[in-house]
């Protein structure tokens, strides 16, 4: 079976391709059996705690929200040692796929792409949620063409306001200086993340980058980011 990584589909699902794995999970493109309305779901292992955790994350938001710009979560099944998420379906790829065919954005589809994000933290934060993995791979198109909606997905490292700690999590090159000193921290790092991909979008290169990892986050620390506009 192709889908032994999948062991179980509930049974008003077809599974049609696997379209994605993480730490903890699958991701299967399937059909609903009834309307023939494709879905995506999430099987997301959580025997072991990190897995239990970042499900437990994952479902606390997307089980409140419900916004043009976040992943829309359609219903779920839980087991002992398996979660299904089943999700509304996004086509068009990563925004990071989309940067990297072209290099980098005009001023004018950057904005976009920033509008829309934007319009999502807005509405996350408004809930006390920060999300705190936010990068160019966590943004999905919801269909390939130009006027696609972008939706934030993958709420597994995210906290409400009432659990934020000091904890440092996420993708080194998006942190904020902040949660790299290991201060307490708002919502406010999701908003710096925001500008890292902003500076991605325009020039096509990071804002900071180091093979150091002690480097780099001296350089973000500092505020030393490289100057790509000429």
């Amino acid at each position: 079976d192709s889908f032994s990584p999948f062991p179980f589909c509930p049974v008003r699902y077809d599974i049609k391709a696997l379209i994605g794995r993480g730490s903890f999970s699958r991701v299967v493109r399937v059909e609903h059996r009834a309307t023939r309305q494709p879905f995506a779901i999430k099987m997301m292992e959580v025997e072991a705690p990190e897995g239990r955790e970042v499900c437990d994350s994952e479902l606390a938001v997307l089980q409140r929200v419900s916004h043009a710009n976040v992943i829309q979560l359609v219903e779920v099944f839980q087991f002992p040692q398996r979660v299904y998420m089943v999700l509304e379906l996004a086509t068009g790829g990563e925004l990071l796929d989309r940067l990297v065919s072209r290099g980098h954005f005009t001023e004018r589809d950057a904005t976009q792409a920033i509008q829309m994000i934007l319009a999502a933290l807005v509405y996350l934060h408004s809930l006390g949620i920060t999300h705190r993995d936010l990068k160019p791979e966590n943004l999905l198109y919801y269909h390939p063409g130009a006027d696609s909606r972008l939706l934030v997905t993958d709420f597994g490292l995210s906290a409400f306001a009432s659990t934020l700690t000091r904890t440092t999590c996420g993708t080194p090159e998006y942190m904020a200086p902040e949660m790299l000193l290991r201060r307490p921290y708002s919502c406010a790092v999701d908003m710096w993340a925001l500008g890292v991909i902003a500076y991605i979008l325009l020039s096509g290169t990071v804002p900071f980058e180091d093979d150091s990892r002690t480097q780099l986050y001296r350089s973000i620390v500092r505020g030393k980011y490289i100057s790509n506009f000429g």
